[in-house]
């Protein structure tokens, strides 16, 4: 099986997102199926329809995060060993050919949240950053054309 790398702040936002679903969505979706059934015909009953389409997508949703749970490889970047170099969990400062600072932690998939600061493994921006080292500068192939980036820093935090 495929191990897909997770920080270990994305796979406890997972756990905390699966506990919840179990503990609190899933009751309360079974008790809105059971009061929707009380109300008579389910052929033109709405409530019951929305209701059970509600429980497909939770149980979906569920389903979903076990298995990314299971092939996870999570990863702590604070017992990485900070060589300067980029690689998966590290929080990098780049600065644009414009001077503006940005900073991303390069992270997995299901983590990606640019508003949030951290880019996929997997994004042309991360895939360009990946083994380079503080004061390299990088082209990275954007929707807007091409854009260098100097890395000005590379910590694990």
């Amino acid at each position: 099986m495929k191990r897909t790398p997770m920080t270990l702040r994305g796979a406890e936002a997972l756990r905390a997102e699966l506990k919840r679903l179990k503990s609190e969505s899933r009751p309360a979706i079974i008790k809105a199926i059971a009061e929707a059934r009380s109300h008579g015909d389910l052929s033109e009953n709405a409530e019951y329809h929305a209701a059970r389409e509600q429980q497909s997508f939770i149980e979906g949703r569920i389903r979903d995060i076990e298995t990314k749970l299971s092939s996870a490889e999570v990863i702590d970047p604070r017992t990485l060993p900070n060589t300067g170099r980029v690689v998966f969990g590290a929080v990098v400062e780049l600065e644009d050919e414009a001077g503006n600072r940005l900073i991303y932690q390069v992270a997995g998939e299901d983590e990606a949240d640019v508003n949030a600061g951290r880019i996929s493994i997997t994004s042309p921006i991360a895939r360009a950053l990946v083994g380079k080292s503080e004061g390299d500068v990088v082209d990275v192939s954007a929707p807007g054309g091409v854009r260098s980036f100097e890395i000005v820093e590379v910590r694990f935090e």
